[in-house]
């Protein structure tokens, strides 16, 4: 047994206590998020190096036998997505340095911050089913706190839909849950899943898993529950958004995968191919409203969402291929959703606002800012040498293969019309005549504030120059989530 499998999310709690401790001594708390961050993205390539190279990692608490002890659990897919948020957690904490209030940074918002990360940790690395409902709720009731930081109007408007939306899913999660656990008697989803193969006809089986399935598409902004998030990310403070664009959805998307790759599989023509569909109109109707926007945060809000739709989309097909494109695009999402929001942050620090009437013409003032955001935005978009053509290529090879030509038709349209709401914020506002008032900052505070955003462009083009690597180790993942028995043996024998 690893005690690395609990590092990530244990790091995390351990800074945030300590981040108590700290209070109000901003200096002392700034350092030690930004150690912690290092830490956390050092520990997580540890572990998920240890399971690409000795396979699934597993830590049973207290020494209990499985299924009866809390159980951690670590493939490849579940390393990945430490590794990522590690990397977000560190370049978004650069950001809030260079733009968070001081007065905001006092009112406990280090620990609260790292409380979060902590429950995102633990959703990618937990192994049993209540643990994940407890991880959920760790992360979601620190999300409020920071939603709602500042207090304006908006913010606690959003922040109450968004409150009301999580305590309904979470209500419907337990209930899941308990269901479950009625069927099968027991919590630990490697014991679940060999449980269900025994039963693969059982009704009450395939109501829990529309149950989870509606709870991790309400929390993960799917349709027909995507309404919450283009206006409650919107009023997210600048400092916060990067991090909650990249990390807290994924998080919905990850539980699906998970038990729609282990438990869920015995019914895989009704309920894969609801996802499909599901994974569809999500990519579908949330570029369509990208394109009606014309402000610059809600344009990425909405992109969120028609994103969301591509990972759901390899889960649907339910292929080997299909599952590492969603991987790997995953992987692209979060690297690259969450630089657009810091060129996006890193914009409003200079104007003032986000609304397209207020301000245009930055390239020329502000040329690394401007190609920093193109550049993004092409990868968004799915053109080459950057992550997102080779993630998108894998989807629709993986689509084209298994005869879905809908959803193969409807991810080359999204992707155009991706690329048209990119073109027309780079047009808007950076293109053309320079307008509106500029926040008088030092270059050194432009360069400083944009620096996160160019680390992470520098991933993402590294993931696409170095496509043959990220794509071995996404089939890799996708084989061992193709093969659950491979989980559940392992688990098994802890």
């Amino acid at each position: 047994m690893s005690n690395l499998v609990a590092a990530p999310a244990l790091l995390c709690f351990g800074t945030g206590i300590l981040q108590l401790l700290l209070h109000k001594r901003v200096a002392l708390q700034r350092m030690v998020a930004l150690l912690s961050a290092l830490a956390a993205i050092g520990v997580s390539v540890l572990l998920t190096y240890t399971v690409w190279t000795e396979g699934i990692q597993v830590r049973t608490a207290g020494g209990w036998p499985v299924p009866f002890g809390i159980t951690l659990a670590v493939d490849l897919f579940g390393g990945m997505m430490t590794v990522l948020a590690a990397i977000v957690l560190f370049t978004s904490v650069l950001f809030m340095f260079r733009d968070m209030d001081r007065a905001s940074e006092q009112t406990f918002f280090y620990p609260v911050l790292f409380f979060m990360m902590a429950g995102v940790n633990l959703s990618f690395t937990t192994g049993d089913i209540f643990n994940l409902y407890v991880a959920f709720e760790v992360m979601l009731i620190s999300s409020y706190f920071l939603m709602t930081l500042g207090s304006t109007g908006p913010q606690l408007r959003e922040g109450l839909k968004y409150l009301l939306l999580n305590l309904a899913a979470s209500t419907v999660f337990l209930l899941a849950v308990t269901l479950l656990y009625g069927v099968v008697s027991s919590l630990n989803m490697a014991d679940i899943a060999a449980k269900a193969a025994a039963e693969p006809g059982n009704p009450y089986i395939t109501l829990a898993g529309i149950l989870f399935m509606v709870v991790f598409a309400a929390k993960g902004a799917l349709f027909p529950f995507y309404w919450w998030l283009p206006r409650s990310y919107y009023y997210v403070p600048n400092a916060i958004a990067p991090l909650f664009a990249a990390m807290l959805t994924k998080v919905g998307v990850y539980s699906l995968v998970r038990v729609f790759t282990l438990i869920f599989i015995h019914d895989a023509g009704f309920t894969h191919s609801l996802l499909l569909v599901v994974g569809g109109l999500t990519m579908l109707l949330g570029v369509i409203g990208a394109i009606s926007q014309y402000d610059f945060k809600a344009i990425l809000s909405y992109h969120i969402i028609s994103q969301i739709g591509y990972m759901i989309m390899g889960l649907g097909l339910y292929t080997t291929l299909g599952l590492a494109g969603a991987v790997f695009y995953i992987a692209h999402h979060i690297i690259v959703k969450s630089g657009l929001f810091l060129v996006s942050g890193a914009t409003s620090r200079i104007t003032g606002s986000t609304d397209f009437k207020d301000y245009s013409g930055l390239l020329g003032a502000y040329p690394g800012l401007a190609f920093t955001f193109f550049a993004l935005a092409m990868s968004l978009a799915g053109v080459p040498p950057f992550s997102g053509f080779f993630a998108k290529l894998a989807l629709l090879t993986a689509a084209v293969e298994k005869g879905a030509w809908g959803i193969a038709v409807v991810s080359v349209l999204v992707s155009f019309f991706t690329l048209f709401s990119m073109v027309k914020i780079f047009r808007k506002a950076y293109w053309g005549r320079p307008s509106g008032e500029r926040v008088q900052r030092g270059r050194r505070d432009y360069v400083t504030a944009l620096v996160p955003a160019v680390l992470l462009l520098a991933l993402s083009a590294g993931m696409g120059l170095g496509g043959r690597f990220m794509m071995e180790f996404s089939l890799a993942a996708a084989d061992q989530l193709m093969h659950p028995i491979i989980y559940i043996e392992t688990v098994a024998r802890r």
